[in-house]
């Protein structure tokens, strides 16, 4: 069994969806447009076949998220990159292209190496 599709709320659906495109390799399909109910989707496939749909709909009430404070809910997700150097490197071009970094990089009890960054919409991607 897995995880088929994650999906996530946001006002920004064209931005989200660019800025997984962009730092993540992920393949968009066409956006899905509902008028009727006001919902426009688009699922993100990724190079491991995990999907990420993202969803805007009128009337989905917005989250005020403090950037750094942890809250119930989703509290991340994580992208296995391969190497510490991609793990760095990633962090590096994010931060520098303007993204919130909230967790410096390091070696998880677990035997992850992780860095914390935000997406767009302040989503903890780890």
């Amino acid at each position: 069994m897995k995880i088929e599709p994650i999906a996530i709320w946001t006002e920004r659906l064209e931005d989200l969806t660019a800025f997984y495109e962009k730092y993540f390799n992920a393949v968009s399909n066409d956006k899905n447009h509902y008028p009727n109910k006001q919902f426009s989707s688009c699922l993100l496939s990724f190079e491991s076949g995990v999907r990420l749909e993202l969803m805007s709909m009128e009337g989905v009430t917005a989250c005020e998220k403090l950037q750094v404070m942890q809250v119930t809910g989703l509290a991340h997700f994580a992208f296995a990159l391969g190497s510490e150097q991609a793990v760095d490197q990633l962090t590096k071009t994010l931060v520098g292209d303007g993204y919130q970094w909230i967790d410096d990089p390091r070696q998880t009890g677990d035997g992850y190496y992780e860095s914390g960054v935000l997406d767009p919409d302040g989503n903890r991607l780890s």
